[in-house]
């Protein structure tokens, strides 16, 4: 098959984001209002919402459901005023960063969703970092203005302090808690007044007006409206206007303020978060080339495997990111990896747990392909040359237990599953010399997930015995008969050595007494 060549209005008509935020922020809340305001649902249910209420549509786990968080990242495209937007909803809990991580790999641009109450906290600032070094621009909303919440300047100086980057407010906020009426744009200087709906499931009523208009006045009360006027005319005076060559550099970000639980301020963060967020662009690779979207050859990576995603279905999904050329169903690509070509037959889109067969996709689209053990996370796929892609993370495991099998009548079902959650990223697989299973992640969160999976979707019982272990480093295998025998030495499914450590400081120990063994925090290339 011939490249195709792009169609430069189908690239630019695209934005790929994500939401990244601290847990409890109301991220997935955000998400489901974003899907609402976009069209793509007629009602929308919060994740503490009552029973006859729709559950989230991006959680499709039973356990997200149960908890209410985000433990997997879900794709979702929806068409908003001529675009099209790819929505990948993230894992809301810091154990699952790496899978984060390589989800960020796949976006343009993201909302950074903040606590009005609580500001900037620890997990924002570990994404916050990630976006930065890879130069995502970045949208602030300031979530929970319905709730007691910090003065608005006093937010813009904690997100400074903290995260090193100028907010510039794009709205400001109609009081807090129950004060809160609405938002005032210092773009088109008109107020946006808002009136609650049940529940949040639909959306919000509002009216505009002026700042002067005495319907305001009456609303929000004498003494609210002067400290409202002063503070505009204080922003105006003290605060950057917004500048869209800094916000590409990730060195300013537009402040949005709302309430995702009532719909305040949703359509506007929408609305301006279009024009704001590039389309997909150039991709720089390790070796300094870049990938312009607009080249007809057909480039994508994996970033994401998902297995039973519907157990109707029980099958494996790989997640694709499209950096080039256009994508159409049935066409042949290279998997350099295996050094074959395979046929791209079964391509579908996602909104939460519906998938949808397509037949074409463009550069910042996320499309799914269903996997018979084929893709591994990183895989290319090409039409020409393999672009040099900066590799997807793997992190060094820092909580370690014993997996031991409980039916012995189901082991095939066990190793399926313990391969199959391994490759997805769910936790990493480890074997010592004498074949006993550990199992390693960033948290113990992974394990319940990981155990929680083996159980309701392969129907094979483990037990999980914590090991006291709390560290890990990689190490070369032409430096292993350097290794002391007193180290604890395991394999990841690529077979390259592990060393568990039982605390950073017999970490610092070892590396004191063994200077020439290098320790790695990634496998090694």
């Amino acid at each position: 098959m011939s490249s195709r060549s792009v169609d430069k209005n189908q690239v630019e008509k695209r934005r790929s984001f994500a939401i990244i935020a601290h847990p409890d922020a109301g991220k997935t809340t955000l998400t489901e209002k974003l899907l609402l305001y976009g069209g793509a649902i007629q009602l929308a249910g919060h994740v503490r919402a009552k029973k006859d209420r729709k559950s989230t549509r991006s959680d499709y786990m039973k356990l997200e459901q149960e908890r209410g968080i985000s433990i997997n990242t879900s794709a979702m495209q929806f068409a908003y005023k001529n675009y099209i937007l790819n929505l990948l909803d993230t894992p809301g809990h810091e154990d699952f960063s790496e899978d984060t991580y390589r989800t960020l790999m796949a976006v343009d641009s993201a909302i950074m969703l903040l606590d009005a109450a609580k500001g900037v906290e620890p997990q924002t600032v570990k994404l916050f970092q990630i976006c930065r070094e890879r130069r995502i621009p970045i949208v602030t909303f300031v979530n929970k203005m319905d709730l007691a919440a910090k003065e608005t300047f006093e937010l813009i100086d904690n997100i400074d302090e903290h995260l090193g980057i100028t907010s510039v407010p794009m709205l400001w906020p109609l009081g807090s808690g129950r004060e809160f009426k609405g938002v005032y744009d210092l773009k088109s200087h008109q107020v946006h007044q808002f009136e609650k709906t049940t529940g949040g499931a639909f959306k919000a009523p509002e009216k505009i007006t002026g700042i002067e208009d005495e319907s305001l006045k009456s609303l929000v009360g004498d003494q609210q409206y002067d400290k409202l006027v002063e503070d505009i005319a204080l922003a105006r005076e003290m605060l950057p206007e917004f500048d869209n060559e800094l916000f590409l550099n990730t060195e300013i970000s537009p402040l949005f303020f709302g309430s995702a639980i009532t719909n305040f301020g949703i359509e506007l963060l929408l609305d301006r978060f279009i024009e704001l967020a590039p389309s997909p662009g150039e991709i720089r690779l390790q070796d300094g080339k870049v990938i312009d979207p607009l080249d007809s050859k057909f480039t994508a990576f994996i970033f994401k495997l998902q297995a039973n995603m519907n157990k109707a279905h029980r099958d494996r999904v790989a997640f694709a990111r499209i950096t080039s050329g256009v994508f159409e169903r049935g066409m042949q690509v290279n998997l350099p990896r295996l050094e074959k070509s395979v046929k791209l037959s079964s391509p579908v889109s996602f909104f939460g747990q519906e998938r949808n067969t397509i037949d074409e996709a463009f550069p910042g689209d996320i499309i799914g392909l269903i996997n018979p053990r084929l893709y591994q996370i990183g895989d290319i796929l090409c039409t020409a040359e393999a672009p040099d892609y900066h590799p997807l993370p793997r992190f060094a495991p820092e909580a370690f237990a014993r997996l031991v099998p409980l039916d012995t009548m189901k082991l095939k079902a066990f190793k399926k599953g313990v391969d199959e959650l391994s490759e997805e990223g769910v936790v990493q697989v480890f074997t010592s010399d004498d074949q006993t299973l550990f199992i390693g992640g960033v948290g113990q969160l992974q394990f319940e997930v990981f155990k929680f999976r083996l159980e309701d979707e392969y129907n094979t019982r483990v037990r999980l015995e914590p090991l006291s272990y709390e560290c890990s480093r990689w190490v070369h295998k032409d430096q292993l008969d350097s290794v002391p025998s007193t180290a604890k030495i395991v394999y990841d499914s690529a077979k390259n050595p592990v060393l568990m450590f039982d605390s950073d400081f017999m970490l610092q120990y070892f590396i004191r007494d063994n200077p020439s063994i290098e320790l790695l925090l990634h496998p090694p290339q």
